[in-house]
């Protein structure tokens, strides 16, 4: 299908979807132009909201004081980045005193905080974001920035005025993990590509980027030992086109723009399946020693590395090492899932070898919850991405494993798999674990989701976004936007305000600011979206 064809779709669709969305009920009513964005209109829903007296409003006058810390300069020249735009202002960002303003506090925050809460505070004379990390200060400027009009958003000068509500919110996240997985094997996203999307995750105080690196379709990370799993592994994607890579130096600077947004990437080797790419680059790390050909087609489960040949765990050992050296964070996801050519025995047997080749460099092992059927290393993370109607033994298989000190993460694929369709009319995407709106994406419960599972087992949530059918970023915004910032309130809200009848309202007033950024998301019937 040509890109033509996929935007007159894609647009028609939009247009059908939003008169849908004008009969689904009315937009709540419009604040005038002067009124403050209240305190609770923020997504994810925050843990602790006091409103109260006459808040702020920022004006030529306003500086971003945030004290001697070279973290909190930075997070203040970010924020300021952000308002000069459309503001207009100067906003110096300055060390120097002063009780009025924008103040960033780091370090002084009381430590029911932890290790990503913040507490914001807004009056007369300026708005205070306290924290005791950089990570909880940069989660608190997020705060912020909803709280102002969406018009800041834009790159031009804007009218204002610059209002926020009086009042205190005090918020910390449910759970550490809040990830989102971007799939860049079966189409390549370029580093910009990926930074935008990275953007997009950090104002909805996701914490986490799973980036999907290898797959039957294509090989995306440079390995300097074994150079042609990217130069002809990474040579094509689904559907044929040309594919391509990301150099040693083009990851580190995906890590380091994520980490400036306090993103962790985890990056996945997928194996012992998934590696048609990696089978087609080496011959000898096929059992017959005969490399098959490339593939760009999205049937799965047909390749295996060969689990009895020693040069695997060479191959896996040298992977595994330089991507290790690339990555600060504290995790290497394995893949594991859909090994459906590999025996049993065999898939234990490669993860007996592998799991410890990942502690050796460092890292804590991720693996798709098929790693259940083995014995998951000490401190491994189980990633399970089930459906309703998974078999109850391979469920069980997960709850053991929690009950025997297996961390989970939640990513059910009928619930926020974020390439799955909307609806039968949405014109990307699949729907082999089911259609998945809106609501059923937001509306379920990440503690309760597996009976049987301990609570603390559960270390958070993340929405993968495959990408068979994705070749742009608008293409991964459409999907992605509505339901991830549901995914992302799952992981960071307090079980006690999950309510779809209050979110869906919250999430229509997010529409302005997206179509301030640029974002093309989709109008979902049932959510009162605000008239363009």
């Amino acid at each position: 299908m040509t890109q033509h064809h996929r935007t007159t779709r894609l647009l028609g669709s939009l247009l059908l979807v939003a008169a849908a969305a004008l009969t689904a009920g009315a937009a709540p009513a419009a604040a005038g132009p002067a009124a403050p964005t209240p305190l609770d209109r923020v997504v994810p829903a925050p843990a602790s909201v006091h409103p109260g007296g006459p808040g702020y409003r920022i004006t030529p006058r306003t500086a971003i004081r945030v004290g001697d810390s070279r973290e909190a300069r930075r997070i203040g020249a970010y924020l300021a980045g952000v308002l000069r735009p459309s503001t207009g202002y100067r906003l110096p960002v300055t060390s120097g005193a002063g009780r009025d303003g924008i103040r960033l506090r780091l370090g002084a925050g009381d430590r029911a905080l932890g290790d990503e809460g913040y507490r914001l505070d807004s009056g007369r004379d300026g708005v205070t974001v306290t924290a005791r990390t950089a990570a909880g200060l940069f989660h608190g400027v997020q705060t912020l920035r909803q709280l102002l009009p969406a018009a800041v958003e834009k790159d031009t000068r804007q009218p204002g005025p610059w209002r926020v509500a009086g009042g205190t919110v005090t918020d910390t996240p449910r759970y550490a993990h809040r990830g989102a997985m971007l799939d860049v094997s079966r189409h390549f996203f370029t580093v910009e590509q990926v930074k935008r999307y990275v953007d997009r995750l950090a104002l909805y105080k996701v914490n986490t980027l799973h980036l999907h690196l290898s797959d039957d379709q294509g090989w995306r990370i440079a390995v300097d030992s074994w150079p042609r799993l990217t130069t002809y592994g990474g040579s094509t994607q689904v559907g044929g086109g040309p594919g391509g890579y990301y150099t040693k130096a083009q990851y580190k600077e995906i890590v380091r723009y994520a980490a400036s947004r306090y993103v962790e990437v985890v990056p996945e080797i997928d194996m012992p399946g998934h590696t048609n790419a990696a089978l087609a680059s080496y011959p000898e790390l096929n059992c017959d020693g005969v490399a098959p050909p490339l593939y760009t087609g999205t049937e799965v489960g047909f390749s295996s590395l060969c689990v009895g040949k020693e040069v695997t765990y060479d191959f896996v050992d040298d992977v595994v090492r330089e991507l290790a050296a690339l990555t600060p964070g504290r995790y290497l996801h394995i893949g594991g899932d859909e090994a459906h050519s590999t025996s049993h025995e065999d898939y234990v047997a490669f993860m007996e070898r592998v799991q410890p080749i990942v502690a050796k460099y460092g890292k804590t092992v991720i693996g798709w919850h098929q790693l259940t059927g083995a014995e998951p290393a000490k401190g491994a993370l189980a990633q399970y991405w089930g459906l309703d109607s998974t078999a109850a033994a391979e469920k069980e298989r997960v709850v053991e494993a929690a009950k025997n000190g297996t961390g989970l993460i939640l990513s059910p694929a009928d619930r926020v798999y974020l390439d799955m369709k909307y609806d039968e009319d949405t014109p990307l995407g699949l729907s082999w674990a089911g259609y998945v709106d809106v609501r059923r994406s937001y509306d379920w419960d990440p503690g309760a989701y597996l009976p049987g599972v301990p609570a603390s087992a559960v270390r958070g949530v993340e929405a993968p976004l495959w990408s068979e059918t994705l070749t742009d970023s608008d293409e991964i915004e459409y999907m992605a936007f509505p339901r991830l910032p549901g995914v992302a309130e799952l992981g960071w809200s307090p079980a006690a305000t999950h309510d779809w009848d209050a979110y869906k309202v919250r999430l229509a007033a997010q529409a302005p600011r997206w179509d301030a950024l640029g974002i093309a998301y989709h109008r979902a019937p049932g959510v009162p979206w605000p008239a363009r």
